[in-house]
């Protein structure tokens, strides 16, 4: 069975350029900036314009990322989009992003398992590579979080925003790219974190509109409990599989829900907090555009960098939750 090894050639990411800061969230909600940056460790998040939509920041992110990687959007085989929140129920977002982009021999399709749905793309994309089906594989993280935050929600509202992050996936030499690799999920905490309306289970109706149950509803302590242990079990699952321990970790990536989480899990894992990627304060949770977006910073910042060892750990609604290892190549 062929066994290509497969990573990162190129990566990029895009937000919004309307900003909406502590400040703005007191006047319409009782809260303050210092109680979001305590619990939270978030200052401000971007959101779109009325303009825009989910496949217009992956296609941003998506550009980056190929002219990091000196590819053409005609050499894409695959494009996979992660996202909670497409444009549209039909079709894909991926098929929007692959019109957009003109990546003309490009199959697409999305993925979603919410905040953990950018490691489990990355996790489909690399088997089409691995196999030899494909030779470039293009992975986005993208959302527009904003279109189902309630904003008269003080627990939900202070946390959510909007952006785009974007990886190609290509083989790269041995002993180079992803080494270790976890997945799991368990659809019994799956009232924890969900938007209840607007499937086949509750369709839109004036009552699901009224009841507001097309917005984000959240158990916090329940979910903050599940994140803190299941993201120090599946880091160290991936590494292991990586035959690698912590001590041999140069940077963390985790899904940027909340600085107490991504602290207590990075201790969870035995990394210290300088070696962990954090930009919560600038973006907020954004859900499966949250790892590639602080991936890119890192990698453009020059944080991250050849033979690095970086881990990209995340979970989310179903709930579900990841991680990946990988020797950075370039």
């Amino acid at each position: 069975m062929t066994n290509i090894p497969v990573g990162i050639l190129g990566t990029g990411s895009y937000v919004p350029a309307k900003v909406v800061t502590n400040y703005e969230l007191e006047r319409r909600l009782d809260t303050n900036d210092q109680w979001i940056v305590e619990r939270t460790g978030i200052r401000e998040r971007h959101v779109i314009c009325e303009q825009e939509a989910t496949s217009d920041l992956a296609v941003q992110a998506a550009r980056q990322a190929l002219e990091q990687a000196n590819l053409l959007a005609k050499e894409l085989d695959l494009i996979i989009v992660a996202t909670v929140t497409p444009d549209t129920p039909l079709p894909d977002t991926a098929c929007w992003v692959q019109k957009k982009l003109e990546a003309v021999n490009a199959t697409a399709f999305d993925v979603t398992a919410a905040c953990a749905g950018f490691v489990y793309a990355l996790a489909v994309g690399r088997s089409f590579v691995q196999t030899g089906l494909y030779k470039h594989v293009l992975v986005i993280g993208a959302e527009a979080l904003s279109t189902i935050t309630d904003w008269n929600d003080r627990n939900t509202a202070i946390l959510f925003g909007d952006g785009a992050g974007a990886v190609v996936l290509g083989a790269v030499e041995a002993g180079y790219g992803i080494l270790g690799l976890d997945l799991g999920a368990d659809g019994s905490g799956a009232d924890a974190l969900k938007v209840p309306a607007g499937g086949s289970l509750l369709p839109a109706s004036l009552a699901t509109v009224i009841q507001r149950l097309h917005f984000i509803h959240m158990e916090g302590n329940e979910v903050f409990k599940f994140a803190v242990r299941i993201m120090g079990e599946t880091a160290n699952k991936a590494l292991m599989q990586a035959g690698l321990d912590a001590q041999e970790v140069d940077w963390l990536v985790p899904h940027q829900a909340n600085i107490r989480i991504i602290q207590a899990a990075a201790k969870r894992i035995g990394i210290p907090t300088d070696k962990v990627i954090i930009n919560a304060d600038k973006y907020g949770n954004t859900s499966a555009a949250s790892i590639p977006l602080a991936l890119d910073e890192a990698v453009r910042d020059r944080r991250i960098k050849r033979d690095d060892t970086v881990v990209l750990v995340g979970f989310g609604g179903g709930l579900a939750w990841g991680a990946v290892v990988i020797k950075w190549l370039y």
